[in-house]
């Protein structure tokens, strides 16, 4: 008898053993363990530096109709492997990119079944990535998604920063909170958006920031998220484990899939140092390289738009009031009577041409120019814009042809309403009208609820129809600006035309109803994971009722944190969105806007807390110039830095953009200083940061002595 117990617990061991894989990171930091528990499920869990960052949690999904891909499967076979290269991004906040992981990738078996899943796992310096995998097999080819059940489960209460989860807005302020706290927050953390649908009371999108009480950064997200519905997290707060939660389409369902196929990548991002988190290439290193040949006509731009005097409610986007029903190519807008506020009219339009190219900006974006705005929302309306006829006011041929010779590309807009039918409908037609006519960039919107009636923003559907407009654009050597859209998983990697995306509640609400101050402050470690947000900063009047005189809302900034914006919320796509005449006032502080860069070399975090504060520092492409950037929340601070970072065989002229020492973000927010100083590798500056302030700071090499005369040394 001893013996067969004996013999019995042996081959316990020796499957257990054989099920549970162990993965390291190329320097050791970080450790990833795979095995299946007792009834056959996939689990991992992670560790850094010795300590749980993931505990024990189970993987797999659930399908209609089928089986499902959860319990029973058998290890048959796994392979480990080590990939190192350094990668060129086509623009970004590196020169250079290095992509080192070591891999592990597991062959299961489904044994009731036949069935093949693989989960491959990528362990970085930073990180895992993993994903699901379904290779090609007789099985197992067209299956239907009905849930996701990948878990995170976290260690402990950590602190969160969160916004509902929601299967057709991000555009909400962040909630700062413990995660048994979330909850009770909920239904406060909601506010009103034109299309919105929450799925649960614990509910929470990616990026997902956390920090656990011994002072461990965490981050979840997702990249390259392809063919599949977008991500978010419901969570268990009793044992704080996180569960995937897919989006559905207009059916419910949660994804069709068609084997071989693979899922997208599920990303745990961590570091006890939470500029770590900020630098991270996880994201953008789990997608493909690029995929368009020719990449020559993709360029970084700094714009301007006939935008914000509509936000503000000072013009309209619309060019009568007189039409309440448009029949687009039967409403005959000459026969109306135009309303006198429409903005996107030639006269208008060529002044901010003129301001553009005086000061050195690539191009100007137009809202509001093409027929259809006097009905588009709300009103689930298929055939809402054509993208290609202009209102009697808005010359197309006398706009290009002068912005051309003012040296200014125009930046197309397409609002769709939400009726991607529609705007699949006119695509080619709507691009090569935008190469006709020297448009070589395009914002896209997708305000409201989606048209096929029943999709959700963040649907497997709606996803696809995202990326198409991204490569067909790309056929006609078009860079895309997409807001509302879903927010990006790093497929910019792969696609570097798509240069912008909002998909995260930008400057315009501080025009409606105003930002939490903090939300500058947490951004970057959310939204900004997956890739870059056009958040279109640069307001220096910050009293909307200076724009029109009915609304009480104010942008919670100072003007030296607008400029600070400009490096710490990164974007190879940046607006200076105040009106030309407000710029005017403040010429001083507009030279920083102007000066600074949108495509880096190097980028360094000098200071980082989650809800608190950022500071960035980032070298120019191809030059010796740095920018210095800190957004700052409501709390009054003191930033220390140092400028270690110059090289220390150089001197440099500083000009530091601060808050007065007066400044406040309600109460005095146009109060600014801007200083000049000599700096070099060993200069050090403690700076003064209003409630809601920050300041900016220019470094150029010093040429000659000449230039540092009468300067203060710091």
């Amino acid at each position: 008898m001893k013996k067969q117990i004996i013999t019995l617990l042996i081959a316990v061991f020796a499957v257990s053993f054989l099920n549970a894989q162990t993965l390291k990171s190329p320097s050791g930091n970080f450790t990833m363990e795979f095995k299946l528990d007792a009834k056959g499920t996939p689990t991992y869990q992670l560790q850094m530096d010795g300590e749980p960052i993931v505990k024990e949690s189970k993987l797999g999904l659930s399908l209609i109709n089928e089986d499902n891909l959860i319990e029973g499967f058998k290890v048959v076979d796994t392979a480990e492997s080590t990939f190192d290269e350094t990668w060129t991004p086509i623009w970004g906040e590196f020169k250079e990119i290095r992509n080192h992981y070591n891999e592990l990738l597991v062959s299961l078996d489904q044994t009731s079944t036949n069935r093949k899943m693989n989960i491959r796992f990528r362990l970085f310096d930073d990180g895992l990535g993993f994903r699901y995998e379904f290779p090609e097999q007789s099985s197992l080819v067209y299956f239907v998604i009905e849930e996701e059940h990948t878990e995170f489960a976290m260690t402990g209460d950590h602190k969160a920063w969160w916004i509902p989860g929601d299967y057709d807005t991000q555009e909400y302020d962040y909630t700062t909170s413990k995660l048994s706290e979330i909850r009770g927050l909920m239904k406060n953390a909601y506010t009103g958006n034109v299309s919105q649908e929450g799925f649960s009371e614990t509910g929470v999108q990616t990026s997902l920031m956390l920090k656990s009480d011994d002072g461990i950064y965490i981050n979840l997200h997702e990249a390259a998220c392809v063919e599949y519905s977008t991500m978010h997290l419901d969570l268990d707060d009793k044992t704080f484990v996180f569960e995937s939660h897919l989006t559905p389409d207009a059916q419910g369902v949660k994804g069709y899939m068609q084997a071989p196929r693979s899922t997208p990548w599920r990303t745990v991002i961590a570091s006890r140092n939470a500029g770590d988190i900020l630098l991270s290439s996880i994201t953008l290193n789990l997608n493909e390289p690029v995929a368009i040949e020719d990449t020559s006509w993709i360029k970084p731009v700094k714009y301007m738009g006939v935008w914000w005097e509509m936000i503000t409610g000072m013009s309209s986007w619309a060019y009568t009031d007189d039409v309440h029903s448009v029949h687009l190519g039967v409403t005959d807008y000459s026969k109306t009577k135009p309303n006198g506020k429409h903005a996107a009219n030639t006269e208008n339009v060529k002044r901010y041409i003129d301001f553009a190219s005086e000061h050195g900006f690539d191009a100007l974006l137009v809202e509001g120019w093409n027929e259809g705005w006097e009905d588009w929302f709300g009103k689930s309306k298929d055939y809402v814009f054509d993208f290609v006829t202009p209102y009697p006011d808005f010359d197309v041929e006398e706009i290009r042809d002068y912005a051309k010779s003012k040296g200014i590309k125009m930046m197309m807009h397409h609002e769709t309403s939400g009726s991607v039918r529609n705007y699949e409908r006119h695509m080619d037609q709507a691009y090569q009208f935008m190469v006709d006519n020297g448009y070589n960039s395009v914002k896209s919107g997708y305000v409201g609820p989606i048209l096929p009636r029943g999709e959700h923003h963040y649907s497997q559907w709606i996803n696809n129809h995202y990326l198409h407009a991204v490569k067909k654009a790309a056929d006609y050597k078009i860079m895309v600006n997409a807001h509302e859209a879903v927010r990006p998983t790093g497929l910019s990697r792969t696609y570097p035309n798509l240069i912008g995306n909002e998909s995260a509640r930008g400057t315009e609400y501080e025009a409606f109803v105003g930002n939490n101050v903090d939300h500058t402050t947490i951004l970057p470690f959310t939204r900004l994971i997956g890739g870059p947000m056009d958040y279109t900063p640069g307001i220096f009047v910050t009293d909307i009722s200076e724009y029109d005189p009915s609304r009480t809302s104010y942008v919670r900034t100072t003007i030296a944190r607008q400029l600070a914006l400009y490096v710490t919320m990164y974007s190879p796509l940046q607006m200076a969105a105040d009106l030309p005449q407000h710029y005017e006032k403040f010429m001083d502080a507009f030279q920083f806007i102007k000066d600074v860069a949108i495509d880096w070399d190097e980028t360094l975090v000098l200071e980082a807390e989650p809800g608190d504060f950022i500071t960035y520092a980032r070298k120019e492409k191809g030059s010796s110039s740095w920018f210095v950037g800190r957004t700052n929340d409501e709390e009054k601070r003191t930033s220390n830095i140092k400028f270690d970072f110059l090289d220390a065989d150089k001197k440099y002229i500083a000009t530091v953009y601060s808050d007065a020492k007066d400044a406040h973000y309600k109460d005095n927010p146009q109060a600014y200083e801007i200083k000049k100083y000599v700096v070099t590798s060993k200069s050090k500056l403690s700076q003064f940061c209003a409630p809601g302030g920050g300041y900016a700071i220019s470094i150029v090499e010093a040429k000659d002595k000449a230039e540092l005369k009468g300067l203060k040394k710091l």
